[in-house]
């Protein structure tokens, strides 16, 4: 399943996982998510309800790309730098192009739409 992501006038795009979290990512879209910025490596923000960890494991080590779930905060999460192994992460699935790095380049906090891609 791919979504677009908008962040003001930039759009990117990502492939989510096969994972109940991710499906239940999918049934919440579209949403409008604000996102504080975290030591420069990632972008959080809350979702309107939790994700299923069904098959998760205890937390994950991110890449730097990747777009995460931080389940003790309800959290969707944008990956633009190292962020090592933390328990409660789990990866929904991966930005594409050069995403990662345009987010990187917004200081600060962002507002994020997260849509199914071809909506």
């Amino acid at each position: 399943m791919k979504v677009q992501i908008t962040i003001g006038n930039q759009h990117f795009q990502a492939t989510l996982a096969e994972s109940a979290a991710a499906r239940d990512l999918v049934a919440q879209l579209p949403v409008t998510i604000d996102m504080t910025d975290h030591g420069g490596v990632e972008k959080t923000g809350p979702l309107p309800s939790p994700l299923s960890l069904d098959g998760q494991p205890e937390g994950a080590d991110p890449d730097v790309g990747d777009v995460g779930y931080y389940a003790p905060g309800n959290d969707l999460v944008l990956y633009n730098g190292d962020q090592s192994y933390y328990p409660g992460i789990v990866i929904l699935g991966r930005s594409e192009g050069d995403a990662a790095q345009r987010i990187a380049e917004r200081d600060g906090s962002i507002t994020a739409t997260v849509e199914v891609h071809g909506d």
